[in-house]
């Protein structure tokens, strides 16, 4: 049974989304993408042997954005299974009527987000912060309440950032996450930094959008909240369309 905190969690997390969208709203661009990862240092796998496919759609509209994601994987010697985010932002401003840049931050949004795995779902909600940082395609910053399913309560910081970089004529991207929780009764203290270094091999075969080739490394202090650390490096192949 959803306990009243996930309750009004979800509901945070629900007008997020819709609580300012009247008959101006409109999108402004969306993004997906298909990737493929294959890595051999997992953990919480039989040989640490995995491949993981991931859908990921990301939109911007007048009154914020929206970021999902749907994750397979498939360990070589094991049970497949799912995991997906979605994370919407509402944009302060945009509510107000107002600018809220200041300094280096551009504006000021809700935020929240709905984890979603085998047997267990989490929401968190709390501001973000858009930030102009030069030369980086984008880079924001989240702090979260966390009402985890199978664990304590926490609080979550989360980083997202993308910083492209020219080469002659050839196109690189280096982006990821940084999410870092405080410990609790249950679980350690946890820190997820995850970069992707990419190449637009498209571009050299004429393609209207990326056909990225790289590589992702996860530097994963205390899995899950466990006592497991993860160094993984996995080859990738992701493509926009």
């Amino acid at each position: 049974m959803i306990t009243m905190k996930r309750t009004l969690a979800l509901a945070a997390l629900s007008a997020s989304v819709f609580i300012a969208a009247p008959a101006s709203a409109e999108m402004l661009w969306t993004n997906t993408s298909l990737s493929y990862l294959k890595g051999d240092d997992y953990k919480f796998t039989p040989t640490g042997n995995m491949d993981v496919v991931t859908l990921e759609n990301a939109t911007g509209h007048n009154w914020g954005d929206t970021f999902l994601f749907v994750d397979r994987t498939m360990p070589e010697d094991g049970d497949s299974s799912y995991y997906g985010e979605f994370s919407p932002r509402l944009s302060l401003g945009y509510v107000t009527d107002s600018d809220l840049s200041v300094g280096p931050i551009k504006d000021v949004f809700l935020t929240g987000t709905w984890e979603a795995g085998d047997g267990f779902d989490n929401y968190l909600y709390g501001l973000s912060v858009s930030l102009d940082v030069p030369g980086f395609q984008y880079f924001n910053a989240s702090v979260y309440k966390a009402y985890n399913d199978t664990s304590d309560n926490d609080e979550q910081l989360t980083l997202t950032w993308a910083y492209p970089i020219a080469a002659g004529n050839q196109e690189f991207l280096i982006d990821g996450f940084l999410d870092w929780s405080t410990s609790s009764d249950t679980n350690e203290s946890e820190m997820n930094f995850t970069p992707q270094l990419k190449w637009n091999a498209g571009k050299n075969l004429g393609l209207k959008s990326p056909l990225y080739v790289g590589v992702e490394y996860a530097y994963w202090n205390n899995k899950y909240g466990s006592t497991v650390d993860e160094r993984n490096a996995s080859l990738l192949l992701k493509w926009h369309f």
